[in-house]
């Protein structure tokens, strides 16, 4: 626990006491981002999906090609089936999967005013749940952050190709395929209508399939719960809120590029705190996209003409952070299960040599 406690605080620190500094020398970023990757990627037996990952690359050892891709989340599992055949082992596809992850971050944190502000507000959630645990989402989510930049762009093509990767790896992900119109220049009844059209063969796939059953029962009529869903869904729905409120109109006058993607980011935070009420499985697993959405607006605060009391607004979202991480880890029996003590094979002359910190 102290690890993770101090591994924050550190960075959490060095943003603070180098200020400007900070904000604009990419070598305090660089090391931020390649401090985190080793952590997250050289990790040993730490994480709750650990067992989980080495169960699915133990089936692919038994699996032919033609049943891996008849897997609708068939990169991923092309990716364990080529781990498999070529006898890696095993930790080095946690190694590549918060490759995967942090490329994807670095791709999107450096389209942001503040990206050391924002790396390190990724770390008490994000990083610490899926490339330390729930990697192939990780991976999904990475992706997912260049299809954001995309967006930003208004490359419709690149931003599409980025998603579907994303969903080949964990299928949550094509639901932002439902964001394309919103890529485009058009009206907003126009792209509402747009938005509508392309969720009608989705939703009637979901009405009517076999995948809708098993997503029904196992995920809404079970008592299924997310471990800590409740909290880092709320996070998200207050920031959504927040923006919607507070931040929108300064954001939109000063940063008029991104502005779409935050805005749609936020209905969708606030969205996906009403889904907690359905499922708390569902509301996690979309709210992981719209972490670096939350962290970009959170880390971006201080910049906006705000009248008063910005030495309060910077420190915030730290501390807000801070406090969650902190009941989360003294709380959370599953996080001393999972993440206590950290493990690494980093020093280690082979990969199971580990070393515990």
């Amino acid at each position: 626990m102290l690890f993770y406690l101090a591994v924050y605080l550190v960075i959490v620190v060095m943003r603070l006491a180098m200020g400007e500094y900070a904000r604009t020398n990419p070598g305090i970023y660089r090391v931020i981002l390649v401090a985190l990757f080793l952590i997250a990627g050289f990790r040993f037996e730490v994480g709750c999906d650990w067992g989980g990952y080495i169960a699915q690359l133990d089936q692919e050892t038994q699996r032919g090609l033609g049943q891996t891709l008849a897997n609708r989340e068939w990169l991923w599992f092309l990716f364990l089936h080529f781990v498999a055949r070529v006898g890696l082992d095993y930790v080095w596809i946690n190694v590549v999967a918060a490759a995967g992850f942090f490329v994807g971050v670095h791709v999107f944190a450096k389209r942001q005013y503040d990206p050391v502000g924002f790396l390190v507000l990724l770390f008490p959630v994000l990083i610490i749940n899926l490339p330390m645990s729930g990697i192939r989402q990780g991976v999904a989510v990475g992706l997912m952050c260049i299809a954001f930049t995309a967006f930003m762009d208004r490359r419709v093509v690149k931003f599409v190709i980025w998603t579907a990767i994303a969903g080949s790896i964990h299928s949550s992900a094509i639901i932002f395929l439902l964001l394309v119109p919103f890529c485009l220049r058009l009206r907003p009844g126009v792209q509402m209508l747009a938005a509508a059209v392309l969720a009608l063969p989705g939703l009637y796939l979901l009405l009517t399939g076999s995948a809708a059953d098993v997503a029904f029962s196992r995920y809404v009529q079970t008592d299924i719960e997310a471990a800590g869903a409740n909290y880092r869904v709320a996070l998200i729905f207050v920031t959504g809120l927040v923006f919607l409120f507070f931040l929108r109109r300064a954001w939109q006058q000063l940063y008029p590029y991104d502005f779409p993607l935050m805005l749609i980011g936020a209905l969708m935070m606030i969205g996906t705190g009403a889904l907690l009420l359905l499922s708390s499985v569902i509301a996690d697993r979309t709210g992981y996209y719209l972490i670096p959405l939350q962290a970009a607006m959170l880390a971006r605060i201080p910049y906006l003409p705000i009248r008063s009391g910005r030495p309060l607004y910077f420190l915030t979202p730290y501390a807000v952070f801070l406090a969650v991480f902190v009941g989360w880890m003294s709380v959370s029996s599953l996080f001393h299960d999972c993440y206590v003590p950290y493990k690494t094979w980093l020093f280690g002359g082979h990969a199971s040599e580990e070393t515990q910190i």
